[in-house]
């Protein structure tokens, strides 16, 4: 089988089906992503955070408050946190990260937990590059959104995207998600909550709900 189902994705799937709408998407996400530099100005990779949905963080943490205190600890979210990021990248993480137009690869996820708090589950990770990339007098762009729209990614009003020890002189242009027309969204609604993959004649609107942040470093 492609695709290993996690406790996440599986409880997503259940979640999905028992909501009163089956309209794509099935999850938000509130996202915020830092570009993480080297010492050298070598482009380290990226930082997450993501802060889930108060419906699917419910249904997410149920049993997981192993000593019945009332709370989930770091250690009680650890296993979900874990196979969250090993699902993540089957769907490459939901991040594309270019130089001058061409993909730099990332490597295994780090640094890696999960909070609960006020109702929500917030995951925390880094992306490193599978080597460090030198961008002097590059462009990078990096995108952050789902291409089949099954999770919807909106980044935070504060400073959505940042850099993280960058080198002095870089500059960063941001363009959030668009809005999707009320028909196209209408269509939409109706694909089911057991289908992924959304038909290719939506695929260029799905494009414009990319968020990116454009980055050049002299």
């Amino acid at each position: 089988m492609r695709m290993a189902v996690s406790r996440l994705l599986a409880a997503l799937m259940v979640l999905a089906a028992i909501q009163t709408a089956d309209a794509h998407p099935h999850v938000f996400v509130e996202a915020k992503t830092e570009l993480d530099y080297g010492p050298a100005g070598k482009l380290l990779g990226v930082q997450h955070a993501w802060r889930f949905d108060g419906p699917f963080s419910a249904f997410a943490v149920q049993g997981l408050d192993v000593d019945g205190d009332g709370t989930l600890s770091r250690d009680e979210l650890h296993e979900l946190a874990q196979v969250n990021v090993e699902s993540l990248k089957e769907y490459d993480n939901f991040t594309w990260l270019t130089r001058d137009g061409v993909r730099l690869p990332f490597g295994e996820a780090k640094d890696f937990w999960l909070d609960y708090s006020g109702g929500r589950l917030t995951l925390f990770f880094a992306l490193p590059l599978a080597e460090p990339a030198d961008v002097a007098g590059t462009h990078v762009t990096v995108d952050v959104y789902d291409p089949e729209y099954f999770v919807a990614f909106e980044m935070v009003k504060d400073e959505p995207f940042g850099l993280v020890n960058a080198p002095p002189g870089c500059t960063m242009d941001v363009q959030l998600a668009g809005t999707l027309d009320p028909m196209t969204a209408a269509q939409l609604a109706t694909i089911p909550a057991d289908q992924r993959q959304v038909p290719d004649e939506f695929l260029n609107e799905i494009d414009t709900l990319a968020n990116t942040a454009l980055v050049t470093c002299p």
